[in-house]
C-alpha cells in the first residue's frame, strides 16, 4: 500500500493532552455537595470493530439490542467482550524519565538531551539525542544541575541529532542512575509537549503603537504527575522511552475486574522507541525501514498464550507493540515461541496475523506506523471508517486518547 492512503484530516484539538478525567460528586455530612475531577484511565471511550460483519459499535446496547446513543462504550466495558479463559497479552516495559534539559559550557545555551539507552555502565556512556544539534560538538560539556555535579561530555556523533555522552559522575552505578533520573522528565511525545495555539498580542512600534503580532502559546505545561500518567500500572522491566499507549487505559481496578472475570494476563516486554514517531519519507511502504526495538518473550507468557490458543480461547493483543512482538515470536505452527533479541518488524496491510484474534489500539496520527499496524489487523476499509467516525464524534487521539477494540466476529 501507499503512504498517502493513510492520510486523513485530524483536527488540531483532537489530540488528548492529558489522561481521561471524570467528574465525581460527594455529599458532605452537612448536606452540601462538592464536585471534583479524578483521573480515570478506563473511562476513555472505546469503539468496537467487528471484522467479520464489518460493523462498528460506538454505544452500549439496551435489552433489545438497540444502541443507547447517550451511553458511549468505554474501556472499562472491555470485560463484556471476553470470557473466562481468554487471554490478554500486555507489554510490561517500563518508561524511564528520558528527557533532560542541560546547559552548554561557556555559552549557557539550553539543550534538550533525550536519553535513548545506556551503552556502558562502568564508563557511564549513553546514546542520546540532542536539540538543537547544531550547537553540540565532540568535546563539549553539558551541565544538568545548578551545583555542577551532573556533567556530561560529548565523545561521539552517531546521527545528525545523535550523540554519545559520557557522564562525569563518580559514584556507585545505582546512585548515579537515581540522581540522573531525578533530573529527568517523563518523555511525553512532542505532539503533546509542543501543542500550542495562536494568540494575538500587542507589539507596538514607534511607527505603529497599535501594532500586534501572533505568537504560539503552549497548551501543555509539564507536571510532576506526568511520570505516573505515562506509565502503565503493570510496568516492570525498564527500558522504554515512550509508553505502550493502549496499556495506559488499564487501571488497577480494571485489572482486578479482568481477574474476577477469569481473563488471564500474559506479559511480554518490548522497549518502545522513538522510531514509532519517525515520519515516513517514502510513498512505497515496502521501502520504509523501522528502527529496531529490544524485546523479550519468556516461557511463562508462551505457556499461558499457547494453552489458551490450543483450547480455542480468544487471544487479545493490547496495543501495536504487543502485536509487533508476538508476530515476531510466533512460529509456523501459529504458537508463541520464546524470544530475546531485537525486532524491526513493520506491519502494514495486507498482513495475515498468525497468533491473536482480537486487538486493542488507540487512535493514532495520520500516516503513522501505529495506525498502519491497526489497519493491518482490522482491515484497511473498516479501520479507516472507524477513524472517520472518530473525527466526526469527537474522539481523542494519541497516547492519552480514546481507542478501539477489534474483534473477529
Amino acid at each position: 500500500m501507499k503512504l498517502s492512503q493513510f492520510n486523513f484530516n485530524m483536527p488540531e484539538d483532537a489530540v488528548a493532552l492529558y489522561p481521561h478525567v471524570s467528574e465525581r460528586t460527594i455529599t458532605r455530612s452537612d448536606g452540601t455537595k462538592q464536585t471534583f475531577t479524578v483521573t480515570r484511565r478506563e473511562d476513555a471511550r472505546m469503539m468496537v470493530l467487528h471484522r467479520q460483519s464489518q460493523t462498528i459499535d460506538l454505544y452500549n446496547k439496551d435489552v433489545k439490542g438497540e444502541p443507547k446513543e447517550d451511553d458511549y462504550i468505554k474501556f472499562k466495558d472491555l470485560v463484556n467482550y471476553f470470557d473466562e479463559g481468554d487471554v490478554m497479552v500486555f507489554n510490561d516495559t517500563k518508561v524511564f524519565p528520558a528527557r533532560l534539559y542541560g546547559t552548554k559550557e561557556k555559552t549557557d545555551a539550553k539543550i534538550e538531551v533525550f536519553l535513548l539507552r545506556e551503552l556502558n555502565e562502568e564508563m557511564r556512556l549513553w546514546d542520546v539525542l540532542v536539540e538543537p544539534a547544531r550547537k553540540i560538538r565532540i568535546g563539549n560539556k553539558l551541565f544538568f544541575d545548578d551545583t555542577g555535579t551532573m556533567v556530561a561530555e560529548v565523545i561521539d556523533n552517531t546521527t545528525s541529532r545523535g550523540r554519545t555522552l559520557r557522564f562525569l559522575y563518580d559514584c556507585p552505578h545505582d546512585e548515579f542512575k537515581r540522581e540522573l533520573y531525578a533530573l529527568g522528565q517523563a518523555p511525553l511525545p512532542h505532539y503533546i509537549i509542543d501543542h500550542a495555539h495562536a494568540e494575538t498580542v500587542p507589539a507596538p512600534t514607534a511607527n505603529d503603537p497599535k501594532a500586534v503580532k501572533t505568537v504560539m502559546v503552549p497548551d501543555r505545561p509539564y507536571r510532576e504527575e506526568d511520570m505516573d500518567d505515562f506509565q502503565t500500572v503493570f510496568a516492570k522491566n525498564e527500558g522504554a522511552v515512550t509508553a505502550p499507549a493502549t496499556g495506559l487505559h488499564f487501571s488497577r481496578e480494571m485489572m482486578k475486574m479482568l481477574e474476577i472475570k477469569g481473563i488471564t494476563p500474559a506479559y511480554i516486554t518490548l522497549h518502545c522507541g522513538l522510531g514509532n514517531f519517525n515520519q515516513i519519507e517514502v510513498e512505497d511502504l515496502t521501502k520504509h525501514k523501522m528502527e529496531s526495538e529490544k524485546m523479550i518473550v519468556n516461557k511463562e507468557a508462551c505457556d499461558i498464550v499457547n494453552k489458551a490458543k490450543l483450547e480455542g480461547r480468544h487471544i487479545c493483543v493490547v496495543g501495536t507493540s504487543v502485536a509487533k512482538a508476538t508476530e515476531t515470536a510466533v512460529g509456523t505452527d501459529k504458537l508463541l515461541k520464546e524470544y530475546e533479541g531485537w525486532t524491526n518488524k513493520f506491519i502494514f496491510p495486507p498482513y495475515e496475523f498468525a497468533l491473536a484474534d482480537s486487538m486493542m489500539s488507540n487512535f493514532y496520527h495520520p500516516e503513522s506506523t501505529l495506525m498502519m499496524s491497526t489497519c493491518a489487523f482490522g482491515g484497511y476499509d473498516l479501520v479507516m471508517k472507524a477513524y472517520e467516525l472518530a473525527v466526526k464524534n469527537g474522539y481523542k487521539f494519541g497516547c492519552f486518547g480514546d481507542g478501539m477494540l477489534i474483534l473477529n466476529d
